[in-house]
């Protein structure tokens, strides 16, 4: 850690501006750049970690959920925090500033007047810029008069104490400083309506520069069954100029009907299970809810230990990937059994069964997705396996699309025929491929992390396709000649996504569950 410290006027804020911006230049090494730069005036921790964690782009609603992730992230990270003593929370921001610096890998250099006893305990390198070596007084007294006699008063600070904002009225809130805001909420008692909690449980989500009408949709989306009535449909139509529409959620605790528990998988049920969707929660467990209003439908009769994915296949059969890379089957308990002389007659092992045996035996799946009569495992070495269950016995095709893990898959199936494969990595891309052609040279989309979730069906002649990205951004498109993609951010991390068959969008994550209408 590096303490930058001094009294006013001593040029702490300009040295600090010099040094982001020669490193954040294109060209900047590695080495020597700034990685996120997060002006304190007026934060919380909680606010400064949602900010950091936007910058970063990874997903965390919490100071703990920061580090969390930057733990497990190895890459060399370089974070500013100036103007500490003007933050809302000092001590909870130098608690956060010594959790990240404690990171071998992390480098934090925070600016403030004068170093707590708590910061000076850590032993950073401090550069006291009131020091005799970093001062020059007769420059220092000849700058001081320029900016005296141009009228600038640099003793003075500004107010960043706004006008008091209701915290019952969405309309109020939407259109208000989003940190003051969160700061607000964070000492409140009261529930405010159910705004209160839906707005911390958005998130980052909800600080981002956006329309009012867009972070209207966002707090929508996060409202529990416990809110005033009269909220959600105040947000309602504030979002009227949104890009989408929410049309129904489900959020943690709550309970008519309920919330089905962290989601982290998520398919589109077909054949039997049209009009239900399948959801895997943290514990294996494996739901079926109705797709029109999340109720439930039924669910296995035993958890899964361990699962990662599951895909719905035809003949109301739920294929389930675990984290050793094994495939399972399971009979919904909606699927229909064969009875009579029908059932007698049925021998052997069924069309899926042989195609997850093929499956075991080629690749060790991290990633799951069923066509009508096909399926699509990833590996751990970027590489996409397709077997088709035409019954001829053709072992499939395989290509290697991604560097590292292949992290989320989905399929289409055009209208005119064929198989569209799109696959995500860890490398931040995704790849589009038909198994009977050679696969795209350059990526569909790309982007500097993770991608951790993809969903896909047609829609009106054309493949809507949706995409979860580990900073917390879902993107939706369809395909065609204007392809406009839109975005949303639920706020927690986005677990899993499913595209239904008239265009909606299901977001799965860790706190809830959403189906969002394109406008």
């Amino acid at each position: 850690m590096c303490v930058v410290s001094g009294p006013p006027d001593c040029g702490k804020s300009m040295l600090l501006a010099w040094l982001v911006e020669h490193a954040t230049e294109p060209d900047t090494e590695a080495v020597r750049r700034v990685h996120a730069l997060v002006p304190l005036t007026g934060h919380s921790a909680r606010t400064a970690a949602w900010q950091l964690a936007e910058q970063l782009q990874v997903s965390a609603r919490t100071p703990g959920e920061l580090l969390s992730v930057l733990a497990r992230d190895r890459r060399r990270t370089v974070i500013v925090l100036p103007d500490m003593h003007e933050s809302a929370e000092p001590a909870g921001i130098e608690e956060l500033a010594c959790s990240l610096a404690s990171f071998a890998h992390v480098r934090v250099i925070v600016e403030i007047r004068n170093p707590s006893a708590i910061l000076l305990a850590e032993e950073p390198a401090v550069m006291d810029l009131a020091a005799p070596q970093w001062t020059d007084s007769d420059r220092y007294a000849a700058w001081a008069a320029a900016e005296l006699s141009a009228g600038h008063d640099n003793t003075s600070h500004p107010d960043h104490h706004l006008a008091p904002v209701d915290l019952d009225d969405p309309a109020s809130v939407c259109d208000a400083d989003p940190v003051a805001i969160t700061t607000a909420y964070e000492s409140a008692t009261e529930a405010h309506g159910g705004l209160r909690a839906a707005w911390l449980r958005s998130g980052a989500s909800v600080t981002r520069p956006q329309e009012p009408s867009s972070r209207a949709v966002v707090l929508w989306s996060a409202l529990g069954d416990d809110a005033d009535p009269r909220m959600e449909n105040e947000l309602c139509a504030l979002a009227r100029e949104a890009d989408w529409r929410v049309r129904w959620k489900r959020v943690r605790g709550d309970i008519s009907p309920p919330w089905p528990g962290p989601v982290r998988s998520l398919s589109a049920g077909c054949g039997a299970l049209a009009g239900t969707a399948v959801v895997l929660d943290h514990q294996g467990v494996v739901r079926l809810i109705s797709d029109d209003d999340g109720r439930p439908a039924g669910r296995l009769q035993r958890p899964v230990p361990g699962a990662v994915a599951v895909a719905a296949a035809s003949e109301g059969t739920v294929v389930v990937l675990d984290h050793h890379g094994r495939l399972t089957l399971h009979e919904s308990p909606t699927a229909s059994q064969p009875s009579g002389i029908a059932g007698l007659l049925e021998v052997g092992p069924s069309p899926w069964e042989s195609l997850a045996g093929q499956a075991a035996r080629h690749v060790r799946g991290t990633a799951l997705a069923c066509a009508s009569t096909s399926l699509a495992v990833g590996s751990t070495e970027g590489e996409v396996h397709v077997l088709p269950g035409n019954g001829t016995g053709n072992e499939g095709v395989s290509r290697t699309l991604h560097e590292g893990a292949v992290t989320a898959l989905t399929v289409a199936e055009p209208t005119e025929g064929g198989l569209l494969i799109y696959s995500g990595g860890q490398d931040g891309r995704v790849r589009l491929w038909d198994p009977d052609r050679e696969p795209l040279g350059t990526p569909i989309a790309e982007r500097n992390c993770e991608v951790t979730a993809l969903a896909a069906s047609p829609l009106d002649g054309e493949v809507a396709l949706a995409t979860g990205w580990a900073d917390g951004l879902v993107e939706y498109s369809v395909t065609g000649a204007e392809h406009r993609v839109r975005h949303f951010r639920p706020g927690p991390p986005v677990r899993a996504l499913s595209v239904l068959p008239g265009g909606d969008v299901l977001i799965g994550t860790e706190e809830s569950l959403i189906r969002l209408a394109p406008c």
